[in-house]
């Protein structure tokens, strides 16, 4: 069975890191592009940031550029977020996700993209 596990979430200041991990089971993802995405209370699940899957690809939504980072560790089958000078705005809970087949430096930045999803974990940012 095909699991991917949100871990790393939490409280935090504004201004201060968090770094996710997404650890996939069940098979390896190291030949698939990843993403991350997030979810406030009220509002629609959003893109964050793309990898594609050798990591040599990304793409970040623009209000995360220069503050978050995203990474994937292949030998581990495991995708990271780098979270720095969070806001309270960055509150939600995030997600990892995971599409199906080889798409080589292509990254995805729609929900729809993906066929592969994590329990998600929350990330909570005070002011």
């Amino acid at each position: 069975q095909v699991q991917l596990v949100e871990s790393g979430g939490g409280l935090v200041q504004a201004g201060g890191s968090l770094r996710l991990s997404c650890a996939a089971s069940g098979r390896t993802f190291s030949r698939n592009p990843m993403g991350w995405f997030r979810q406030a209370p009220g509002k629609e699940r959003e893109f964050v940031a793309a990898i594609s899957a050798s990591g040599g690809s990304t793409y970040y939504t623009e209000s995360v550029k220069g503050r978050f980072t995203v990474s994937r560790d292949n030998a581990k089958n495991t995708v990271y977020l780098q979270m720095n000078s969070l806001k309270p705005e960055d509150t939600a809970v995030y997600y990892c996700a995971a599409k199906e087949g080889f798409w080589g430096s292509r990254y995805f930045t729609g929900t729809g993209h993906y066929d592969y999803w994590g329990q998600g974990t929350q990330v909570t940012v005070s002011s």
